[in-house]
């Protein structure tokens, strides 16, 4: 079986949530079939889409996978559901831990379920700036753009504050 090369962002704003973070991350390395290999700095982000709610803590991870991608894609959500009995009450609303595929390989796939590249990651600071400390160099598969480029096209917006936790500590 091929090893694949995967990057997933996690995220977390109820609770602990650098232990969510955390949590989800020894999950995901004790699973047989997959090794955290690289995990990006932890971020204090402001919410998008739905902004009434607390700010995020997100990270991204480089992981290597013999899973195909949808299993992959229900590995996550087993350890989201492990994690987070609830679950989101409603779609970008709170949650305990929530993870994305963003880059598989170079693959492009799009059913029902899943979509790789990630649909909006290059639309997200908080995505890309986690992406870039792992894999700045990393090629969008349909934008042809590694994500530090991806990066710079939106990291002047105002309203996708992205703080390093460690860098807020100092303050």
């Amino acid at each position: 079986m091929d090893q694949h090369i995967v990057y997933l962002s996690i995220g977390s704003n109820i609770g602990d949530k650098r232990l969510n973070l955390a949590n989800a991350i020894s999950r995901l390395h004790s699973h047989d079939k997959m090794d955290v290999v690289r995990v990006s700095s932890f971020y204090k982000t402001q919410p998008q889409n739905y902004t009434d709610q607390d700010w995020f803590v997100n990270a991204a991870l480089k992981i290597k996978t013999l899973l195909d991608p949808q299993k992959l894609l229900a590995v996550l959500k087993i350890v989201e559901k492990d994690l987070d009995k609830d679950g989101k009450s409603f779609r970008f609303g709170p949650r305990i831990i929530d993870l994305d595929i963003i880059y598989y390989d170079n693959l492009v796939l799009k059913t029902k379920l899943l979509e790789i590249p990630h649909p909006r990651m290059h639309e997200r600071c908080f995505v890309l700036i986690p992406i870039c400390d792992i894999g700045a160099h990393t090629i969008h598969p349909v934008l042809n753009l590694r994500s530090d480029e991806l990066l710079k096209t939106i990291e002047k917006q105002e309203t996708q504050k992205v703080i390093l936790l460690d860098e807020e500590a100092k303050k």
